[in-house]
């Protein structure tokens, strides 16, 4: 299914000619929300939305719920007073980061021309992939094919010449579409949309831009250059308005050098016990490690985030002598820095690990005095469990009761086991 841009343009037929397009925008539709409603179908067709119960902020909104004008980043009482009958579903970080990287393989296969720039979403160029499964429109509709059947989640692709582009195209695609802009329409597809399309206007720069007259990306383009670098500055008004005139030389970047790998939750309900705390800080200790290794890094600095009911938030950082892509050496200074975080009433409405001051573990960092290898061995072989079995097949035994125990009520709760 193609679907147009909701614009002026939106009845513009874009063609099938795909020539000068080898840039795909793969983006998952309300993907917290879609990943609910796949593990749990009997929320299909409901007004779903990924947060806090009570309190905090909407994470991700089924398209059942944005029709109420339910959103991300909208205030859950907000939320309830818009959609009485949502239906609140905690996060679940480890899943949705679970589900991401099934869907990276798939996309991976077509490709290794592959820039994944969060959970959900990620460029490829697909230059080199046309002889084996032709040209991008035929890409687009395999793969979009591929992550429905294989992982159960709806996705929309935009494609066209250039990464900026094929972002917008693909938020004109949602939900669940495909928009091919060929390279001779680029000018006709972008110049009728409002400012705030573009890939980098925020609400900031999109309010001064209006003030000025500049509703359209054509009128940004009319205005020319010198205008914008007198309204925005040289390196951003240039910029704006390149992209405005369809220039866009920013290539799909495979590999972005790691600065820092890390884990945090945004809870529920407020964690109350310092043990619940604890367990989230292992579970993420957990994640980051195993980030670490499929990665061949390790840490030299291992830190800790904690944000509190009245949303205070303290950060806390501890540097290694050796540098580590163990979670029980990770966990440990997560232990010992959160020790030294007094938790108040209301107790922990967010908590982080992260893992920086990275380091090429083929470097050969040599091993600490009295260090046991064995540790070493025994995080590989958990490593070849999860690649074989799912991750949840093994783990800290304190996590799998707990996740246990999780699965127990849900299966209560919804009749299924």
């Amino acid at each position: 299914m193609s679907r147009g841009p909701r614009s002026a343009s939106a009845r513009r037929n874009w063609g099938s000619d795909d020539s000068g397009a080898p840039v795909l925008h793969v983006d998952m539709d309300a993907f917290f929300a879609s990943v609910e409603v796949m593990d749990n179908p009997e929320l299909a067709g409901l007004p779903v939305a990924v947060g806090g119960k009570e309190r905090g902020v909407v994470s991700a909104a089924s398209y059942e719920a944005r029709a109420f004008g339910v959103n991300s980043a909208m205030p859950v009482g907000q939320a309830y007073r818009r959609c009485p009958q949502l239906v609140m579903v905690a996060p679940r970080m480890r899943r949705y980061r679970e589900v991401s990287r099934r869907i990276m393989e798939i996309l991976g296969s077509v490709t290794p021309v592959l820039e994944q720039v969060s959970v959900d979403e990620a460029f490829l160029d697909v230059s080199g992939a046309r002889r084996l499964f032709g040209g991008p429109l035929e890409i687009a509709r395999m793969l979009r094919r591929r992550i429905r059947c294989e992982v159960g989640v709806p996705s929309s692709v935009g494609i066209a010449a250039t990464k900026h582009v094929a972002k917008i195209a693909s938020a004109h695609a949602k939900p669940d579409g495909l928009l091919l802009v060929p390279a001779s329409a680029t000018l006709d597809f972008l110049h009728v949309l409002p400012v705030g399309a573009m890939w980098g206007v925020g609400e900031k720069t999109r309010a001064l831009l209006e003030r000025k007259g500049l509703d359209t990306v054509g009128d940004i383009a009319r205005a020319g250059e010198d205008a914008m670098v007198r309204l925005l500055g040289q390196a951003h008004g240039s910029h704006l308005y390149e992209l405005a005139m369809g220039v866009d030389s920013r290539p799909v970047v495979t590999e972005r050098e790691e600065k820092s790998i890390g884990a945090e939750d945004t809870f529920f309900d407020c964690l109350e016990r310092r043990s619940d705390v604890e367990r989230a800080l292992l579970a993420q200790s957990d994640d980051v490690a195993a980030r670490l290794r499929r990665s061949g890094l390790r840490c030299a600095t291992v830190s800790i985030k904690v944000r509190f009911a009245d949303f205070a938030t303290v950060t806390r950082s501890l540097s290694l002598d050796v540098p580590t892509d163990l979670a029980a050496e990770i966990y440990g200074c997560a232990l010992r820095l959160f020790a030294k975080v007094p938790v108040p009433a209301g107790g922990v409405r967010l908590a982080g690990v992260k893992a920086s001051s990275l380091v090429r573990a083929s470097q050969g960092v040599q091993l600490a005095l009295g260090d046991d290898s064995r540790r070493s061995d025994a995080q590989s072989a958990l490593d070849e469990v999860r690649a074989r079995f799912g991750r949840g097949a093994a783990g800290p035994a304190t996590l799998l009761e707990a996740e246990g125990r999780r699965s127990l009520r849900r299966g209560d709760a919804t009749g299924r086991k």
